[in-house]
């Protein structure tokens, strides 16, 4: 009797201790994953988001599981995910970052005591289920390798220090990179060109020889018209002359209107102007403006005093014609001018075929 009472009270003392161990077991940990996620090196003025060593803007995205009471949220900084204990990146620096924004769950503001760990906090409050979120830190520092991929665990908790079992948990990855540096050179430029018909961008020009419309007569004007189209980077603009003869048959020739004036039918005079004229110079309106017109911005070119008057016409060898000094002279986008001339002749003009030879120097001042 004696040896089974005392099996009795070894078996009870073994099922009092199973009972023991059974209440106290540790508790294990059970955080939800976050999906969802990504962050985003924002560059800052001219420094590149990934570059290696460079002050950045961390933008954080993911959603947050929910169902629970979210008091803060660790960012914390490490050379491998979630497997092994975490390192800091080399020359990684968060303790100068700012809270730079949030969206989904608000009302967090950032401590970044910690090197490498910051966490935002708030009065712990409940999320939503699958809670779409956005959180920037700006002002990090990145780390210093280049091409070297570092990662960033993210874990919610109820606790507003970022303590105790995580809630959700989750890694973002990121990388640093070689920049790339693209460097050209824009060299001092002057494109100008001159004929019958010409393009803005001078790539089509055709033939430069020009009849007037109709033969000389004391009692109607004859009109033509060549272009010439500009533009350039120099610092004060371009100016553009006119150089030549008035025109000639021989001996013969049809006086250059020294002043502006509007025709004077049946005296002899050859005049031009860069302007859009109407019937009261000919039968039909001949001319056009500059065009595009000028903005006193990136359309300086317009046509010069003496030259920029409807129906009034000049011819002065040398003359300024057309300037990009439109708003103050200086560079400008390519322009058109379309330059009517205008002959008109007296009753005893002599016969013969009258010509010229106009040359249009454009000079830019660099």
């Amino acid at each position: 009797m004696r040896s089974v009472r005392g099996k009795l009270y070894l078996l009870c003392a073994l099922l009092v201790f199973a009972s023991i161990a059974s209440v106290y077991r540790a508790p294990t940990a059970n955080a939800a994953q976050i999906t969802v996620r990504s962050l985003q090196l924002i560059g800052v003025g001219t420094t590149g988001g990934s570059l290696a060593g460079g002050t950045v803007n961390h933008k954080f995205a993911f959603t947050i599981p929910g169902g629970n009471t979210v008091g803060s949220i660790k960012f914390e900084y490490c050379t491998v995910a979630q497997v092994t204990a975490c390192v800091m990146p080399t020359g990684l620096v968060t303790t100068g970052a700012t809270y730079g924004g949030e969206t989904g769950v608000t009302g967090f503001s950032l401590v970044n005591t910690t090197n490498g760990a910051p966490y935002i906090t708030r009065t712990a409050a409940a999320v939503g289920t699958n809670v779409a979120a956005t959180y920037t830190l700006n002002s990090v520092v990145n780390p210093t390798a280049v091409n070297t991929t570092f990662f960033v665990r993210i874990s919610t908790y109820t606790s507003t220090n970022a303590t105790g079992s995580p809630l959700d948990t989750g890694s973002v990855a990121a990388s640093t990179a070689n920049p790339i540096v693209l460097q050209g050179v824009m060299p001092e430029s002057l494109v100008f060109c001159t004929g019958a018909t010409v393009t803005v961008d001078c790539v089509t020009v055709t033939n430069p020889t020009i009849n007037f419309n109709q033969l000389f007569s004391p009692t109607d004007t004859a009109t033509a018209t060549s272009q010439m189209a500009a533009s350039t980077n120099a610092t004060t603009g371009y100016s553009i002359t006119v150089n030549g003869p008035t025109l000639t048959s021989g001996s013969n020739t049809i006086p250059g209107m020294t002043t502006a004036a509007g025709i004077t039918r049946g005296k002899s005079e050859f005049g031009m102007n860069l302007k859009l004229n109407t019937t009261a110079t000919s039968t039909v309106a001949v001319g056009a403006e500059v065009t595009p017109t000028p903005d006193g911005t990136d359309l300086r070119g317009q046509a010069q005093t003496g030259y920029n008057t409807v129906d009034q016409f000049k011819f002065v060898t040398g003359e300024t014609v057309a300037a990009s000094n439109n708003g103050g002279a200086g560079p400008t986008n390519a322009q058109l001018y379309t330059v009517s001339y205008i002959v008109d002749v007296a009753g005893n003009q002599l016969s013969g075929t009258y010509t010229t030879t106009l040359t249009y120097i454009c000079t830019a001042t660099y």
